[in-house]
């Protein structure tokens, strides 16, 4: 059962689940929605520039204690092959449910300008996480409604005359 699911409101029906940065705006695609796709989009890149920037600084120090090119090329390797498992494992993360990510933790943070980039490519379409929430939360409602449907009238009024006793 999913997070909707057990998320019900008072009249009864399924709750979206809130995304990060957007709440549940992403459902009608109100309350800034728009505005906050783009900031998140820019403030996404604008953070990935920084970070690419960071890593240039990392690398200007092994070329300042002369550590010779096969420590650079590790460097570059190392940061690469993470970067791009960070991006693949974010962009996967937007849509489908993510079992475990405590094993790559370390590779991911690394990597940390790949997932700013799975972020800034998806802000351009949807809200990050958007498709798989709302896949979610169709699917409650869809067993809300056949769950509600099947039900007919008030139990406790068909058996009005006949009560038993203990």
């Amino acid at each position: 059962m999913s997070e909707a699911e057990q998320r019900s409101s008072d009249e009864g029906g399924p709750r979206p689940e809130p995304i990060r940065f957007f709440g549940t705006t992403w459902v009608h695609h109100d309350g800034g929605y728009g505005w906050r796709r783009a900031g998140l989009a820019v403030g996404s890149l604008l953070a990935a520039a920084a970070g690419a920037f960071l890593v240039r600084f990392a690398y200007q120090g092994f070329d300042t204690a002369d550590v010779g090119s096969f420590v650079k090329i590790l460097f570059i390797a190392a940061f690469a092959i993470c970067t791009a498992l960070a991006f693949r494992q974010t962009w996967d993360g937007f849509t489908r449910r993510a079992e475990s990510r405590g094993d790559n933790r370390g590779l991911l943070l690394i990597g940390f300008i790949g997932s700013l980039l799975a972020y800034f490519l998806r802000c351009l379409r949807e809200a990050p996480g958007e498709r798989l929430h709302r896949a979610e939360y169709e699917r409650a409602l869809e067993a809300y409604e056949r769950r509600r449907s099947a039900r007919t009238g008030n139990p406790a009024t068909r058996n009005s005359g006949k009560r038993k006793r203990r």
